[in-house]
C-alpha cells in the first residue's frame, strides 16, 4: 500500500485500505510519483512538528486520467507543513466507466467530511491544475443530477493552473475542440463549471496561473476570478507571463517560482495562517 513519506494512510470507501488500490507509474521517486489507476481512495496524512492547528486538503492535477501525486501531492504537503499545517494528500478516482463522472467530486467530498471529524480549527484546499478545477468544484453548487452535500466549503483556496470551465461543451477558448476522453471526463467537465455554479459568499481565493500556459487557457483564471468577486469573495489573482503547465513547487530559475512566497504572504494576510 502506498505511503510516500506520509504519516498515515486513511482510507475513504471502508474501514480499512485495500491491497493494489493504487497503481503506481513505474521507477518514480516519491516526490514525484504518478498514479495511474485508483480502486479505493485514500488520504495520505502528513503532520507538521509544529502545527498551527487548521489543515490543508490537497488535490493534485493530470488531467483526470492520472494523479500527480508526487509533483502536485506530496510536494505541497511538505510545504504546508513546514508552514504548521496538518496536510491530507487525496488520491482520487478517476471519472470513467468503471466509476462515473462525479467520482473525483465524490471523493474530495468525502475527504471534506473525513478531514473536518478530526477536529481541525479550519480546512483549507490547495489544488492545481485538474486538482484546481476539483477544489473550486467545493466551492459551487453540485448538478441537480448527482445528489451529495454542498455545505462543504473549505475556509481557503489555492487554485493553480486550473482548468476551470474551458474543456466545457461550448465554452472552450480553442475553435471545434473534440470532446474528451474517456466520455465520463468531458461529462464531468460539462457538469462541473465552477464559475457558473459558485455559491455565494465563497470563502478567500488565492489565484495563480501562467499567461501562456498550452494547455490550460488563461481565460480559465480570469473566469475564475470574475465569478468569484461577482459572487461576494476575496480573492487575489497573479498570472505570469512566461511560465511553463504545471509548474507546482519545483520550477527553479523562472519569476513563478516565487508563487508560494506569494502565497504564504496571502495566507498570513487572510489570518488563515
Amino acid at each position: 500500500m502506498l505511503m510516500l513519506g506520509a504519516d498515515a494512510v486513511l482510507p475513504l470507501r471502508g474501514d480499512t485500505p485495500v491491497p493494489d488500490a493504487v497503481t503506481f507509474e513505474a521507477g518514480q521517486p516519491d516526490d514525484r510519483a504518478v498514479v495511474t489507476a485508483v480502486a479505493q481512495p485514500v488520504l495520505l496524512e502528513f503532520r507538521p512538528a509544529v502545527p498551527n492547528g487548521r489543515a490543508m486538503l490537497v488535490l493534485g492535477g493530470g488531467g483526470y486520467v492520472a494523479l500527480m501525486v508526487g509533483r502536485e501531492g506530496v510536494q505541497v504537503a511538505r510545504w504546508l507543513t513546514a508552514l504548521g499545517y496538518h496536510a491530507y494528500v487525496l488520491v482520487h478516482r478517476f471519472p470513467d466507466a468503471n466509476h462515473g463522472p462525479s467520482a473525483p467530486l465524490d471523493d474530495a467530498a468525502a475527504a471534506m467530511l473525513a478531514i473536518r471529524a478530526l477536529g481541525h480549527d479550519g480546512i483549507g484546499v490547495v489544488g492545481l491544475s485538474s486538482g484546481g478545477h476539483l477544489a473550486a468544484c467545493l466551492a459551487a453548487a453540485r448538478p441537480s443530477a448527482w445528489p451529495g452535500d454542498d455545505a462543504l466549503r473549505p475556509d481557503a483556496m489555492v487554485i493553480g493552473y486550473a482548468p476551470i470551465s474551458t474543456n466545457a461543451a461550448g465554452r472552450t477558448v480553442v475553435a471545434d475542440k473534440p470532446p474528451l476522453a474517456p466520455p465520463e471526463k468531458q461529462a464531468l467537465y460539462d457538469a462541473l463549471q465552477p464559475d457558473r455554479q459558485l455559491l455565494p459568499a465563497p470563502p478567500p481565493a488565492f489565484i495563480v496561473y501562467a499567461g501562456n500556459d498550452p494547455v490550460v487557457p488563461v481565460e480559465n483564471a480570469r473566469r475564475l476570478h470574475d465569478a468569484w468577486t461577482a459572487a461576494g469573495g476575496p480573492a487575489e489573482l497573479h498570472v505570469f507571463a512566461d511560465a511553463p503547465h504545471g509548474f507546482a513547487m519545483d520550477t527553479v530559475g523562472l519569476p513563478v517560482a516565487i508563487w508560494p512566497a506569494l502565497c504564504e504572504a496571502w495566507l498570513h494576510q487572510t489570518g488563515f495562517l
